[in-house]
């Protein structure tokens, strides 16, 4: 029988795949629809959502961001899917999928302060957590920021995952809350001479 941390790594991996087979199906190279990998996904979310209690605070931090990351797909594969059977979708999957990230993007830059000041080449992206666990919302547009400065700069990405970063943001704050006595945390995304920053700061 899988370990917990098993079945979590397993959604993860069928996230990524459903976005691969349904981007096929939208562009035409699949017949039908993923469903078998939606099944196989659904049911383990359901698994967890009625064992949640089982779940450590890092695991239950890692399912609630699968979780919220799997529902924004399917809510784009259904729109998509509609379009597709009313035959009036006009582009691919794939682009489709960038132009919301990039248009998500831009809503979080005019959500944060940008800020600039010598020796910074971009904008600066700030946010804070108090109880990351709790705030997957706040930990996903920090990732978002992140991956994109990167991406920006020209830097690899490749090594960079979503549910690292996540188990990073959680680490880090509980870190600093208990070394120096604090209840939040700000962290930083910023490019400073073509290389990009990530920094934790003690907010007082």
């Amino acid at each position: 029988m899988a370990t917990i941390d098993e079945d979590l790594g397993q959604i993860e991996k069928d996230i990524r795949q459903l976005k691969i087979e349904y981007d096929q199906y939208f562009g035409g190279g699949r017949k039908r629809p993923p469903t078998e990998i939606e099944w196989r996904i659904d049911l383990l979310v359901k698994r967890y959502n009625e064992r949640g209690g089982e779940l450590k605070s890092g695991q239950r931090f890692r399912f609630n961001n699968l979780t919220q990351t799997y529902a924004k797909y399917k809510d784009i594969f259904r729109k998509k899917t509609k379009q597709k059977e009313e035959g009036i979708i006009q582009r691919h999957f794939g682009a489709a999928a960038r132009a919301i990230e990039q248009a998500r993007a831009r809503e979080h830059e005019k959500e944060e302060p940008a800020e600039a000041s010598a020796g910074r080449d971009v904008k600066a992206f700030r946010i804070i957590c108090s109880h990351p666990e709790s705030e997957p919302e706040k930990v996903e547009k920090l990732y978002e920021a992140f991956l994109q400065a990167k991406q920006l700069a020209g830097e690899h990405t490749g090594k960079l995952s979503r549910s690292s970063f996540n188990q990073f943001v959680l680490k880090k704050t509980k870190e600093l809350q208990q070394q120096k006595n604090c209840k939040d945390v700000e962290y930083v995304v910023e490019t400073v001479e073509g290389r990009v920053k990530l920094k934790a700061l003690v907010k007082t």
